[in-house]
């Protein structure tokens, strides 16, 4: 594409299509858009339309199309075609940061995210240039372009908070920081003495505000890893004013917004976690520090109001209180017991209390309120904070806290009982206090795994929870309920088995709740109790148990789905999935009206996938109701294909590409459960599995072969009579796939099937071709993975064709390559082959190549005999070598750019272990002694005569062994 204003014209009318509400028109242009992505230009033609345009939407649709085309093309991946070409990625580093802080701040985002994107790729060494042009800026005086900056550091800089240690990143940030620290440190500097200046000014204080909360952040960033030596040596000059930061309050800067931070909570908040992170990492540097920032922060959370806004800042100063009292050597900051009196009276029990906001959260956006709630993700809430800063305290002071809290608790309890329609919040508050108190550890897998000796928590139980629980309307108090339920899953691993089992009818009537929150907190404790494990490690609540409940929890599971906000319910779903697993053969009965649900809840999300989670317990309900009743009666797959495959055919005709893997997935296991031919219905859509495009999706790959492999192992003989001209077609995937690192084991799946069932004469004309390929595959890029599949591939070839067969292929290509293979892979190599069944095919493949191959024994190839045969001992006896050089560490990654769907498997559509020497050899050991003693007996005398001369003593010994258990000798 030109770079010229034609173009640019038609660019402009697409991007406006792209923002078209009617489908009609916007998938088309977004499907243009993707056509022309390859084109040299495309990037830069969408960078001067950002910067020229005259009309202000064009310019954002055109920087997000910009981020969004970086973050899918810029990487390189390997075996793949570089999707940018040069001139444009030179452009692009050129020009874009300028341009980005030239631009609007609304467009200055998008090409900070762009920058950052292309740096992860890039800086250092392909972008050696960006941090001069960066920190040369700083010099400019104008705060919008240094924000702009101080924005795209950020971005840049901000994975230093998790990157794994390595000498790379330490070299990385050093360079960092020998340009960027002493810049920045000025800058902060600077921006404090503006701000006095500025003082009374409030448009210029907001944009220098927002410069002090970048600044921090970077600190916090640059900081991470380890002490920078720089760092170390200006604390004074970042701490003082840290500290005066913190205590800083200007009425300018207060904003009357109740929900949303402002300027100067940002800042404050940044700052209590730049001064954890010291406390925590470096407490012995920080010692001088720390009690002004312990008074500081003290004083601030007795100051803060209980507003929306200000839920970081507090949650971030209590976490800083939270990590200072764990460390014994700030123990005595604490001993105090009018200190923790304090502590708990002032900064704990009010950030306890269920707010307004809650309450909103609760009834208006459940999802979000489960998310924190449940998952954890309320990182930032305040009663997440409390309750750290609880377990804390507990650490040195666990009897003095539960002490003091012991008394809330009863205070809190008398007031709800007082009056529980208007009290019921105190009773919230008191539950979440004994929550904090009691759990010491915690897991997702088990709940709590380490409680408070002095907190009773059965007896809590029984008083407080379940009575709760067991008033007959569902929908009274819901707050309370979710707690109740909440208890119940948290504690579950300390709560009695009976306690559990009369809780579960309980939970089933609660499915049925109007509250979003409380039916989804019943299905996750359902679906957590489920997987609890009682004593050596056996499902706690069996099946058998479950019994009389099994048709009130699947109607109550499917009912919930239909409640208003949980049609799509990840929890619900997850449940079902769960029940699915333990019931097993009990949900057979329903099995008729369970599938018809599920299929048309299929068929609904198919038209907008968007719940990834609950997509995928759909689909793993699917298999399990399709594997518990094929296992009972072989003949019902049928029916699950005349349930399913409508929607399937419509999933793959709109190609809906969150659900193709997963449709290839349970097609596979459908498949599987045939015994005899394949159906014709399977037939009509094996052409269709082999066309180019499906194979483009890294997602499509792992599942689409093993489709493929159902279709060999059920139907080779079908496809060699009915769809020979098929064949070609399948070994170009083949193809495609062994050329590439990240795929090339896929491709060896493929191809062992292929060798394992089509009959010989339908791949005759294809042998020489398959071998020619994995050579040029071996000399152009050989990697352990490779070497370890192509091992056990000529290994099954020589059981399926004999090892005669395989000389001759390997001859045929070029003389004695045979044994170049012998002496440079498979002897070398053996001992890296993995995997109980791979080994075994490989033991056998090479006992035949010993004993069956007669050039082996009267040519040039004798003198490697004796080494193979000691390799072979080598695989059975020695440990295996999963040595990897270190530059292979990272290919097998699958790192999908940009959006592409990734594949993920489903656990209850797993592919049983295949073993294609099955029951011909049960003991590869004892077979090389049986086959060693029949060649011995064809050629008396040579088999000993060779062992001796050169075979080591210590694999003798082995030998000897296999002999005597094999009860034969060698003549």
């Amino acid at each position: 594409m030109e770079l010229s204003d034609a173009n640019l014209q038609t660019l402009t009318e697409y991007l406006k299509k792209t923002l078209d509400p009617d489908p009609a028109i916007r998938r088309p242009a977004e499907k243009f858009l993707e056509s022309v992505e390859g084109s040299q230009n495309y990037p830069l033609l969408l960078l001067t339309l950002l910067e020229k345009s005259q009309e202000n939407v064009i310019k954002v649709c055109a920087s997000v199309t910009f981020k969004n085309y970086i973050k899918r093309n810029w990487r390189i991946v390997e075996d793949e075609p570089n999707k940018i070409c040069e001139s444009d990625r030179i452009a692009i580093k050129a020009n874009i940061v300028p341009l980005m802080l030239s631009s609007p701040e609304q467009i200055q985002k998008q090409l900070s995210d762009a920058i950052s994107i292309i740096g992860r790729e890039d800086f250092p060494q392909k972008w050696p240039d960006l941090l001069t042009e960066m920190v040369n800026r700083f010099q400019s005086g104008d705060f919008h372009v240094i924000n702009g900056v101080l924005r795209t550091a950020h971005s840049l800089f901000k994975r230093y908070r998790h990157e794994f240690k390595s000498n790379e990143l330490w070299t990385e940030i050093k360079l960092v920081l020998d340009a960027f620290a002493l810049p920045l440190t000025n800058l902060f500097k600077a921006t404090i003495e503006l701000c006095s200046t500025h003082a009374n000014d409030a448009s210029a204080l907001k944009v220098l505000f927002s410069s002090l909360v970048l600044i921090a952040k970077l600190f916090y960033s640059l900081n991470f890893q380890d002490l920078p030596e720089f760092f170390e040596d200006n604390m004074e000059t970042w701490m003082t004013n840290f500290h005066t930061l913190l205590t800083l309050d200007n009425k300018l800067l207060q904003t009357d917004d109740e929900e949303e931070a402002g300027l100067l909570e940002l800042l404050k908040s940044q700052i209590c976690d730049n001064a954890a992170l010291y406390a925590q990492k470096y407490d012995e540097e920080f010692q001088p520090y720390l009690p002004r920032f312990v008074t500081a922060i003290w004083n601030l959370l007795v100051t803060t109001g209980q507003e929306v806004k200000y839920d970081l800042l507090v949650s971030n100063a209590i976490q800083f209180l939270a990590s200072v009292c764990e460390r014994p050597h700030y123990k005595h900051l604490f001993e105090d017991q009018n200190t923790l009196t304090s502590i708990c009276e002032k900064v704990i029990v009010p950030n306890m209390e269920f707010r307004a906001a809650d309450e909103e959260a609760f009834e208006d956006n459940s999802e979000e309120y489960i998310r924190r709630d449940l998952e954890g993700s309320d990182i930032d809430t305040r009663r997440r904070a409390a309750c750290d800063l609880v377990r804390g305290l507990c650490k040195f002071f666990e009897g003095p806290v539960t002490g003091i809290f012991s008394g809330y608790v009863n205070s809190m309890l008398q007031e709800y009982a007082k009056n529980p329609s208007v009290n019921w919040k105190h009773k919230d508050a008191a539950i979440y206090l004994v929550t904090s108190l009691a759990s010491k550890a915690q897991t997702q897998k088990h709940g709590i795994t380490k409680a408070n000796e002095l907190v009773n928590l059965m007896e809590f139980f029984v008083n407080h929870i379940l009575p709760d629980l067991k008033s007959p309307s569902v929908n009274e108090f819901p707050v309370l309920k979710a707690d109740g339920i909440k208890y119940i899953m948290i504690f579950r691993s300390q709560v009695p088995k009976e306690q559990l089992l009369l809780s579960i009818p309980l939970l089933i009537n609660h499915l049925q709740a109007e509250s979003i929150v409380v039916h989804t907190y019943a299905a996750h404790a359902l679906e957590r109790l489920f997987t609890v494990r009682g004593t050596n490690n056996t499902i706690l609540i069996t099946a058998a148990e479950m019994a009389p409940f099994v048709e009130v929890l699947l109607t109550n599971l499917f009912k919930a789905l239909t409640l208003p906000g949980s049609s799509e319910n990840e929890y619900i779903m997850k449940a079902i999935m769960r029940s699915f697993s333990l019931l097993q053969e009990s949900i057979i009965p329903y099995i008729p009206s369970v599938i018809t649900q599920l299929t048309q809840k299929l068929l609904a999300v198919s038209k907008n996938p968007s719940k990834p989670h609950f997509n995928h317990y759909m689909f793993e309900s699917i298999c399990l109701s399709i594997r518990i009743t094929c296992k009972a009666n072989p003949d019902a797959v049928g029916s699950f294909e005349e349930a399913l495959f409508m929607v399937f055919t419509e999933i793959l005709q709109n190609d809906v590409q969150e659900f193709i893997p997963y449709v290839f997935q349970v097609m596979s296991l459908l498949l599987e459960m045939h015994k005899n031919e394949i159906p014709s219905s399977y037939m009509a859509l094996f052409p269709h599995l082999l066309q180019p495009v499906l194979w483009e999706r890294t997602g499509n790959i792992p599942p689409l072969v093993r489709l493929l492999q159902a279709y060999l192992e059920r139907g080779a003989n079908t496809i060699a009579s009915a769809a020979a001209d098929k064949i070609p077609g399948l070994l170009g995937v083949f193809q495609k796939l062994i050329a590439s690192k990240a795929n090339d084991h896929q491709g060896f799946y493929l191809l062992n099937s292929i060798i394992e069932h089509m009959p010989p004469e339908s791949v005759d004309q294809y042998r020489k071709q398959i071998f020619i390929l994995l050579f040029q595959r071996l000399q152009n890029s050989k990697t352990t993975k490779f070497i370890k599949s192509f091992l056990v591939f000529i290994n099954l070839y020589c059981i399926k064709y004999g090892a005669l067969a395989l000389q001759e292929i390997f001859d045929s290509i070029q003389p004695k390559m045979f044994g170049m293979v012998l002496e440079k892979i498979i002897i070398p190599e053996i001992q890296k082959v993995s995997g109980q069944v791979e080994k075994k095919i490989c033991a056998v493949g090479i006992t035949k190549i010993l004993t069956e191959c007669p050039p082996m024994m009267d040519t040039e190839y004798t003198k490697l005999w004796t080494p193979l045969l000691q390799a072979l001992i080598g695989l059975f006896e020695l440990p295996e070598d999963d040595t990897i050089p270190d530059e292979e560490h990272f290919i097998d990654i699958e790192d999908t750019p940009g959006y592409q769907t990734a594949f993920s498997q489903l656990a209850f559509a797993g592919k049983k272990e295949h073993d294609p020497v099955g029951q011909m050899v049960n003991n590869p050991r004892i077979h090389l002694a049986q086959s060693l003693h029949k060649l011995s007996t064809a050629c008396p005398g040579r088999v000993p005569s060779m062992l001796s001369t050169s075979l080591n003593a210590e694999a003798l010994q082995y030998l000897q062994g296999y002999l005597q258990a094999a009860s034969v000798t060698l003549l």
